[in-house]
């Protein structure tokens, strides 16, 4: 959304976001005068938060009442009014190192700790899910005849998990049956060259090789090994419905917004029961990130895909292993959020979790 506001119109609506924020309240001009130096009168203030109702970034719940930000007006102040916090970056950073005990804990443990203490530090909902198959990495393939026209293709982890799938040879153009004991060779050769070529990429990359850079004299198998593979990515990489880590649902609960039981019901149904679709909004494959910058998605209100979370924010980034994306790190909260706060809760845990990975 495109607004251009003036100096005065942004400091206006930063005064009014960051006072509902705080106190739940509609803002009004004799509020704002009183404990922001805006440097204008009440007259001035009241005429651009008129101005800003009318640009659909505020607006009246009641007739009598002050102003209160739409979700348009979260999204200006999020994207022009606000840095994530220093201090929180700093909060997060040491309370995961001194909380958590990656030498001790299994993967599970440690990401529940994590969820407890961004829960505690945000105040929010806090969501991680768990690091996805389809980042392990290949350590080795085999092709095996099992009768005339069967193969099963084996692929084995870098943790060891091993993945098969039982495949039907297509037959040659020609219609001519090839020996038992050449198929065995051939089968050999080009595990051998499979291997020594994909050896250490992630299954997802498996999935979205370029395969003309094989060898000609592997072309007959090329379509064949390219589907099955990217099957062997696909069933890998579908998730499970205890993927993700919640926590702090208690505590955001208890803020105003959520004083209608419908309300709360449908939103403790979808992060309890209906976790798989929750996990493909906060779980989405980012674009190449900047070196050095960690992307956060900041969805406000209506922006969320979700009718549960339709009057939440919800504020995500994902963890890897070098460029590979291997889960998220979510806080989930009304719209009535601070931002910069609950933003850099979400980029440092994400960079930890990032380099506790590689």
């Amino acid at each position: 959304m495109q607004v251009q506001l003036t100096n005065r119109q942004q400091h206006i609506l930063w005064a009014t976001v960051r006072h509902y924020i705080a106190t739940a309240e509609p803002v009004g001009s004799k509020t704002l005068l009183e404990e922001y130096n805006l440097g204008v009168s009440s007259a001035t203030i009241r005429n651009v938060m008129g101005v800003l109702e009318k640009a659909g970034l505020l607006y009246q719940p009641h007739t009598s009442a002050g102003r209160i930000p739409s979700d348009s007006g979260y999204r200006i102040y999020v994207d022009q009014l606000i840095t994530p916090s220093e201090v929180s970056t700093s909060q997060v950073e040491q309370a995961l190192q001194k909380g958590l005990k990656w030498e001790d804990w299994s993967l599970e443990a440690l990401l529940h700790g994590a969820a407890q203490i961004l829960a505690t530090l945000s105040g929010c909902v806090t969501l991680i899910t768990m690091p996805q198959n389809s980042t392990a990495m290949l350590r080795h393939l085999q092709m095996v005849q099992i009768e005339a026209g069967k193969v099963m293709l084996i692929v084995v982890t870098d943790g060891y998990e091993t993945h098969s799938m039982l495949l039907d040879v297509p037959s040659r153009e020609d219609g001519n049956k090839l020996d038992v004991e050449l198929i065995d060779r051939e089968l050999q050769i080009v595990s051998n060259f499979l291997n020594s070529h994909l050896r250490g990429k992630s299954l997802l990359e498996l999935a979205n090789l370029d395969w003309t850079e094989l060898d000609r004299e592997f072309q007959y198998y090329g379509e064949f090994l390219k589907t099955s593979l990217a099957e062997i990515s696909r069933r890998s990489f579908t998730p499970a419905n205890s993927q993700i880590m919640v926590r702090g649902v208690s505590e955001v609960l208890r803020q105003p917004e959520f004083s209608q039981l419908q309300q709360v019901q449908t939103i403790i149904q979808l992060l309890e029961e209906e976790q798989e679709q929750l996990w493909r909004l906060i779980f989405e494959e980012p674009e190449a990130e900047e070196m050095g910058k960690q992307k956060v998605t900041v969805r406000i209100g209506a922006e969320n895909m979700l009718e549960p979370i339709r009057t939440c924010s919800l504020i995500s980034s994902t963890y890897r292993r070098g460029a590979i994306a291997l889960g998220s790190v979510g806080v989930l909260g009304p719209t009535r959020l601070d931002y910069a706060s609950a933003i850099a809760v979400v980029s440092a845990a994400a960079e930890y979790l990032s380099e506790a990975f590689s």
